[in-house]
């Protein structure tokens, strides 16, 4: 096949180089993979089934792609991988590199139409849409679903069954209905029993399968409205030649969706072709996104060896000192230390057995953070165990439910109120109360009072943790950050499960050593990650974004990164009042209002660390941050940064997908840059 047979003629003058190279884009789908071997004026595809391994189906479809061309591997000077599988392959020796799905088949379809402007990408697993500029072909925005299969090739695999039929004459069943049924759920698992209900009322099959594509294209319109859609769309991926499909996003969209001169299946392999074939012509295009060898780390020895000692200590018992919980970082930590208790925050990520045990006390639309929390106590993990009092301030319903829960089935919590208007003088006064009833409590679980001097000196004692921890923060402004984002949170930590004395010889070490680093002007693209509570333990996100991916994480304003040290506490006066002041005036949590201050604050911190990039992760069901996004996200756009929007949970099953939007996301963030620095 010719390539000026297939790509669009007002794009071909753009692939000359092509003459001079031999390059190959492999896709490895869940379901099919494809394969594109350039060369010339010549291009070579390859289609099977994605196997169990991943390199073993790159391997077949390079060797079906060098026998068509009757070439060796020798031949070929690049391979890009994409798709599902493309972390697992590997081509040395020849130079290659990966990039997500999403930029593979922009640049594919562009390369196929050059009118397009909007692509819907249907495959296996997942659905996108994606927009792209009209003159480059690059990503300029994406939405793609989450881990429910619905609105993907799956679906459709599996409503196929249901009515006994093949995929293939699914869509062209569809066309012969005679009526639109309305299908309620696009959820594989609930649709079967839904459509066998509806077998069993006697519709017929095409009615049936007419509605299944019109609620799966319903659903992906979604997706197409949030990318703010433009003419001309055009449809890649697996299913991207069922009728059914295209008639019911016709229908949907009014726009008439034309099929391009080569299979757009092969959209995503094509354009990793083209990717190649840039990576040849500049091959420092890509240096920024992708990590080439080890990654070189931070040795934090000295303060994961004192964690650890705190720990043990902790769940021993074997001194005097009470032990105390907490969930929000609105508690007063330095009532603890003035009291002479032993403290930590309770926010370790749990696991799986975890999380179910913690559903039977709460409910499934909880989010993960409390549902760990509560299977943590029910699993009987000692560090749990060892509380003699929990504390919590009523900042979202999860929270709240988390604390009455933990007080009827484990151990005494005393929950206080927290204003929701911290502007507000009565507000203020009213928190000055629970701050003395917070110190009650203290004093009845010790036996002892606490004094206003102790309080005063530990109020001075936190503010000069603080003080450290933000010095080591801003080394991050640094073009190359001598501590990375993952590496910050792990620092962090210690403010949660160490006692001052002993947390800042270990950051003044830490800054001592990080101060001594050189800039070395290599900038990697600089993210801000914004949202509720990242646990600890939880890191999957940032290991992404950090050691996957390559970019880096500057700053982050959630509340267990630096937003939550960013303010002192006054040192003179009433201590009750200058706690009561100083959390209110803190950067404040998404629940208070008003919330314009709290998206200033945000905005403010992703100006001062130079970012180029938002990264908006909040805890599925979180009843905070997952309502006010768009405050958050609307400013951003203001600024002009972008912003990826990601609900996440604990689990292990969309990292996929997770990694694919990241992945994107960067890749767009390097093309403004690049754009810029051309500018």
């Amino acid at each position: 096949m010719k390539l000026t047979e297939v790509i669009d003629p007002k794009l071909v003058d753009r692939l000359a180089d092509n003459k001079k190279y031999n390059i190959i884009g492999v896709d490895i789908g869940s379901r099919t993979s494809k394969a594109s071997l350039l060369s010339g004026d010549n291009i070579y595809t390859a289609l099977i089934g994605t196997g169990f391994n991943m390199q073993e189906t790159a391997d077949e479809l390079i060797k079906d792609l060098l026998e068509q061309a009757e070439f060796s591997l020798k031949d070929i000077n690049y391979i890009i991988g994409t798709g599902y599988g493309r972390v697992s392959l590997k081509f040395d020796p020849i130079p290659n590199s990966i990039l997500s799905e999403i930029s593979c088949h922009g640049l594919g379809v562009h390369y196929l139409d050059a009118d397009t402007r909007t692509i819907i990408d249907i495959g296996g697993q997942d659905s996108k849409a994606i927009k792209i500029d009209a003159h480059t072909g690059k990503v300029i925005n994406f939405v793609m679903n989450d881990k429910c299969a619905a609105g993907t090739g799956r679906f459709l695999e599996k409503v196929a069954a249901i009515l006994d039929l093949t995929t293939e004459k699914l869509g062209e069943a569809s066309l012969k209905a005679k009526r639109q049924l309305n299908i309620s759920s696009t959820c594989v698992v609930f649709a079967e029993s839904e459509i066998i209900s509806l077998r069993a009322a006697g519709e017929s099959p095409e009615d049936i399968a007419a509605g299944v594509h019109y609620a799966t294209a319903s659903r992906v319109y979604t997706q197409l409205k949030r990318v703010d859609m433009e003419t001309a769309l055009r449809f890649s991926g697996g299913v991207s030649n069922n009728e059914g499909m295209i008639r019911a996003f016709e229908e949907l969209t009014g726009e008439t969706i034309v099929k391009t001169r080569l299979d757009a299946t092969y959209a995503g392999c094509l354009g990793a072709s083209i990717y190649a074939l840039e990576s040849i012509s500049a091959e420092d295009k890509k240096e920024s996104i992708f990590i080439s060898g080890g990654i070189s780390r931070l040795d934090l020895s000295d303060l994961e060896n004192a964690i650890q000692e705190e720990q043990a200590t902790f769940i021993a018992k074997a001194d005097d000192e009470k032990r105390v919980g907490y969930l929000c970082s609105y508690t007063p930590l330095e009532l603890f230390e003035a009291a002479g208790v032993k403290h930590a925050r309770i926010f370790k990520a749990g696991s799986a057995d975890d999380i179910s045990l913690g559903e039977i006390l709460t409910q499934s639309t909880f989010c993960d953070v409390i549902k760990s929390c509560l299977g943590s106590f029910k699993n009987n993990n000692p560090f749990y165990l060892a509380i003699d009092r929990m504390y919590a301030f009523y900042t979202c319903s999860g929270i709240f439910r988390a604390a009455e829960s933990i007080d009827t089935n484990f151990v005494r919590t005393d929950i206080f109120h927290l204003p929701r208007k911290p502007d507000s003088e009565n507000c203020r006064e009213q928190f000055r109360l629970e701050i003395d009833h917070f110190r009650n409590s203290l004093e009845e679980l010790t036996g002892h009072p606490v004094l206003d001097e102790d309080i005063r000196n530990k109020i001075k004692l936190y503010n000069q943790v603080k003080q450290r921890i933000r010095k080591i923060s801003e080394l991050r402004k640094k073009s190359d950050p001598p501590i990375r984002g993952g590496e910050f949170l792990e620092l962090i930590k210690g403010f949660y499960y160490l006692k001052p004395e002993k947390y800042i010889p270990i950051l003044d070490n830490l800054h001592t050593r990080l101060s001594k680093q050189p800039d070395s002007g290599n900038r990697k693209i600089r993210l801000m990650m914004l949202g509720g509570i990242v646990s600890d333990g939880d890191r999957r996100l940032i290991k992404i974004i950090e050691e996957d991916i390559g970019a880096r994480v500057v700053v982050e304003d959630h509340c267990t990164g630096l937003s939550s040290v960013y303010y002192d506490h006054s040192e003179e006066g009433d201590p009750l009042l200058s706690l009561s002041n100083g959390y209110l005036d803190m950067a404040p949590c998404a629940r208070m209002t008003p919330i314009e201050k709290r998206v200033e604050f945000s905005a403010k911190l992703a100006e001062d660390y130079y970012v180029d990039g938002v990264i908006y992760a909040y805890m599925k069901f979180c009843p905070c941050y997952g309502i006010i996004k768009s405050n958050f996200i609307n400013k951003f756009h203001e600024l002009d940064l972008p912003v990826l929007e990601l609900s996440i949970d604990y689990s292990k099953s969309d990292e996929g997908q997770l990694k694919t939007r990241v992945e994107a996301f960067v890749e767009v963030l390097l093309e403004l840059q690049n754009e810029r620095k051309g500018a």
